[in-house]
Parts: C-alpha cells; structure tokens; sequence
C-alpha cells in the first residue's frame, strides 16, 4: 500500500488540569476506506525518546480508488518529559521528531 505522512508535530501540553502528550500527523492513503492509528510499541527502549507504531489496516476487498488524508493522534493524559518521538512502521523507523513543542 502506497501512503504519505506530512504535518508530524509533538505537543507536551502543561496547562493545570489538561496535562497531556500529544503527537500528531496527517496520512494520506488510497482508499477512503484505510483505517490509520498510532500506538505505543511494545518496545521503549529510552525513556525520553517516546516510539510509536503507526498501523494502517488495509480493506480485504477492492473498491474504487481516491487519495483521502487522515489525521492519526496519539494522547496521553498526565505530566510528560518526552524530548523527541521516533515512528515505526512495519517494525522500521520511519520518522522521527526532533522538537516538542511545550505549551505552559
């Protein structure tokens, strides 16, 4: 399956009562049709360094075809001290983020 990713931002919010994580992307895809997700891997292997998987399910059947951008989110409630994001997909990196931007 053919995509493209743009818009990739990182967002440590610490507003008093919204404290919260957030990672954002816009993926575009073939088929209207293409679920697309980021989760938490199952690996972690440095604690400033957040990895997320993205995921992007196929449908089983054909149909027409038309680009259509998506925008895939991962939150997570609570206080954070993420300093970059690295994306997988398949099990290989395929983006990193350099800058979290801090909102206070």
């Amino acid at each position: 399956m053919s995509f493209k990713t743009k818009h990739w931002t990182a967002q440590i919010d610490r507003t008093p009562g919204n404290q919260s994580f957030r990672v954002n992307a816009t993926v575009t895809v073939e088929d209207p049709r293409v679920l697309v997700r980021l989760e938490l891997s199952t690996v972690q292997d440095n604690p400033f360094d957040l990895r997320l998987d993205l995921i992007i399910s196929k449908p089983m059947d054909t149909a027409l075809q038309g680009e259509t951008e998506k925008l895939v989110t991962y939150k997570k409630m609570g206080d954070s001290n993420v300093t970059s994001v690295s994306i997988f997909y398949e099990g290989r990196p395929f983006f990193h983020i350099h800058r979290i931007l801090t909102t206070h």
